[in-house]
């Protein structure tokens, strides 16, 4: 997944970050385990796990350096589908004292495709230049995924036994919409593998540079649910030189202007008021004070008005449908038969699909345009940003970046996350990776990760994994 809400606020140039936290270096591990994590990525990144070849070869490479670093294999499953054997998942467990119950990390190994014509490097070759590693999946999510293998090699040599089981999983399947997601998979056949009281998931979340400084640090905490609608509009057709009154093109645009006029109402959850007042106590820009009052309750109508001029918060604000493909007709000197459009929603946490439906149809105001789910919606529910919660991460967080602002916020993109909401895991987007407001690579030409910034990414989640799985007050 990886698109991260810091990545699309930068770019509209709002002027919210503009202090002077410096971006001075982070703690990175010792020498020994920086050069395993440096090697696992390397390992990771040559390892092709496109959607055609699956994420097996690449789990089964975990599970060997598990065992070689001691631990047993009955701890160590290598689990895939029986249908889809290339889609291999890999789930480790770290054995505590059993004072609480299990903390689960987890994290994807399949990246998109790419093609060695568009990138100016190897995409499946890791490449260190001018202080970046270059390479599919550095970013989204290899990093993650070696940090937190090299961890748990680290935790185990040295004797670390937490207090609560800490699980971690290796999956398949998140980027291409899957016939076997990993998490899904696991959860209906393998649950006493995957059960815990809480997910960290490394592939959201994170730090955001701004003009070279540390801003803050994202904690995801929610995500939006997408909805797809075909809206179509029929008609008689004819020769076209005889056009009539009822144009199936016509009257699908008439109703698509007044969708683009449409704004779905204001739905503010826990997470994005945590969220819209974090952000209004950053270094001030002109937001802050609407964004104060958009966090009541009730929220400040107007101040979200003026607040959605901004395309990334009008997302936080509210539902969100807009047409992406459109067709029609079927020959140049014929009358439309058939139109149809694609409309793309993305649903607030607590918003249903028969509201946005009857919303939808409100607004088409058109007897004679359907509209049609494409597919049932996986809802993903809202993990409250807790107290709890929110000290653990501060407790990492300020041991590695002091001072650093933390900023709740929810994802109008998706992720694994809602595989383990569904199942009833409060889940929470926690990486340590550090990337420019303004980049964003993932999924792109030339992806690439800072190479200070993984390594501090190794240490965070060493001492992550630490904190987590202590039981009781952190």
């Amino acid at each position: 997944m990886r698109l991260r809400g810091l990545l699309c606020i930068a770019t509209l140039s709002i002027g919210l970050i503009n202090h002077a936290l410096g971006a001075t270096p982070g703690p990175v591990p010792p020498t020994a385990d920086r050069k395993l994590a440096r090697d696992i990525l390397k390992q990771l990144i040559e390892i092709n796990t496109t959607h055609a070849y699956g994420s097996t070869a690449a789990a089964a490479a975990i599970r060997d350096r598990l065992i070689a670093a001691g631990f047993p294999a009955a701890d160590v499953a290598l689990i895939a589908p029986s249908e889809h054997p290339t889609k291999g998942n890999v789930v480790v467990r770290l054995r505590g004292t059993g004072r609480g119950v299990p903390v689960l990390f987890i994290g994807h190994l399949d990246v998109v495709e790419a093609r060695a014509a568009d990138w100016s490097l190897d995409p499946f070759k890791l490449t260190e230049k001018d202080g970046w590693f270059y390479g599919r999946g550095t970013i989204d999510m290899k990093d993650g995924d070696a940090a937190m293998l090299e961890s748990l090699i680290r935790l185990r040599r040295e004797g670390f036994r937490p207090d609560r089981d800490l699980i971690v999983a290796f999956t398949a399947d998140e980027e291409a919409g899957g016939d076997a997601n990993g998490p899904a998979f696991l959860l209906k056949n393998h649950r006493e593998l995957l059960d815990a009281s809480v997910v960290v998931n490394l592939d959201g979340g994170g730090g955001a540079y701004r003009n070279g400084e540390r801003a803050y640090l994202e904690v995801g905490t929610s995500e939006k649910t997408y909805l797809t609608y075909t809206a179509e509009s029929t008609g008689p057709g004819g020769h076209g030189s005889l056009p009539g009154p009822d144009n199936p093109i016509y009257r699908l645009g008439d109703g698509l202007s007044r969708l683009e006029r449409f704004r779905f109402p204001v739905m503010l959850t826990a997470t994005t008021r945590a969220s819209f007042e974090a952000r209004a106590e950053l270094p001030h820009g002109p937001n802050s004070a609407d964004m104060h009052a958009v966090a009541r309750i009730p929220p400040d109508l107007a101040a979200a008005d003026r607040l959605s001029q901004n395309v990334y918060f009008n997302a936080q604000l509210r539902t969100t449908c807009v047409p992406t493909l459109i067709s029609g007709g079927h020959a140049e000197n014929a009358l439309p038969q058939r139109a149809r459009a694609t409309i793309q929603c993305r649903m607030m946490p607590g918003d249903s699909e028969q509201h946005v439906r009857a919303m939808l149809v409100q607004v088409l105001d058109d007897p004679k345009i359907s509209l049609t789910l494409d597919a049932a919606p996986i809802v993903s529910p809202e993990s409250v940003p807790t107290a709890a919660i929110m000290s653990r991460v501060a407790q990492v967080v300020h041991s590695m970046w002091p001072a650093v602002p933390i900023v709740p916020t929810m994802s109008t993109a998706f992720s694994d996350d809602r595989q383990t909401r569904n199942a009833g895991i409060p889940s929470y987007d926690l990486s340590g990776i550090w990337i420019d407001a303004d980049e964003n690579r993932a999924h792109g030409r030339d992806e690439r990760v800072g190479v200070r910034e993984f390594d501090e990414s190794v240490e965070y989640t060493y001492r992550l994994m630490r904190v987590m799985s202590q039981a009781g007050k952190p």
